[in-house]
């Protein structure tokens, strides 16, 4: 008998691929590496689409991609990891719905597909091939806990979501002239 599947070889390379994105796109929010603008530049351009305060709110979309992915890529804490990292993207589809579906135009194309894939990481667990496995991290309660993280994450950013674009309405609505009824004199 094997120690491992294929089913664990695909599962292992999800985790790496999905997760070793998320960690390295969390790195640009929180340091600035790979080309990114760090907390302060991600805060300033997270202020101007809506997310207020921005460097909190970069801070905290930059942690959960860089902790939630590392977490994935090496199979730790898989539920939450997963789910920490789909609410992360479930944020980011947000604030680029309104470019439309795909990634060239600035869409949310890109950020969805981390997001589900990190669901379904979150859902399916990490596999054999994962600290989870080894330190026998179980997940006995089945698929309700990752898909409850994974719907508290997605709720949350649909509200952030609404909130951000009705924010950024407001500041591009031009301000309404004054009119003023006469009233007849008494």
């Amino acid at each position: 008998m094997t120690l491992y599947n294929r089913r664990d070889t695909g599962l292992l390379l999800l985790r790496l691929g999905t997760g070793g994105v998320l960690a390295a796109h969390g790195a640009q929010k929180l340091f600035g590496w790979f080309g990114g603008h760090g907390i302060e530049g991600t805060g300033r351009f997270m202020e101007s689409i809506g997310y207020r305060p921005g460097r909190a709110s970069a801070m905290a979309a930059g942690l959960a991609e860089a902790g939630g992915g590392t977490l994935l890529a090496l199979g730790l804490a898989t539920p939450a990891a997963g789910a920490s990292a789909a609410g992360a993207m479930a944020g980011a589809a947000s604030a680029h719905t309104p470019n439309g579906f795909f990634n060239q135009g600035g869409g949310y194309e890109y950020a969805a597909s981390l997001g589900l894939t990190a669901a379904g990481l979150a859902v399916t667990g990490p596999g054999r091939l994962s600290l989870d496995h080894a330190l026998r991290h179980t997940a006995d309660r089945g698929w309700m806990v990752p898909a409850a993280f994974a719907a508290v994450g997605l709720g949350t950013a649909l509200i952030v979501g609404a909130r951000s674009r009705r924010l950024r309405a407001r500041e591009t609505e031009p301000e309404p002239e004054a009119s003023f009824e006469e009233y007849p004199e008494d």
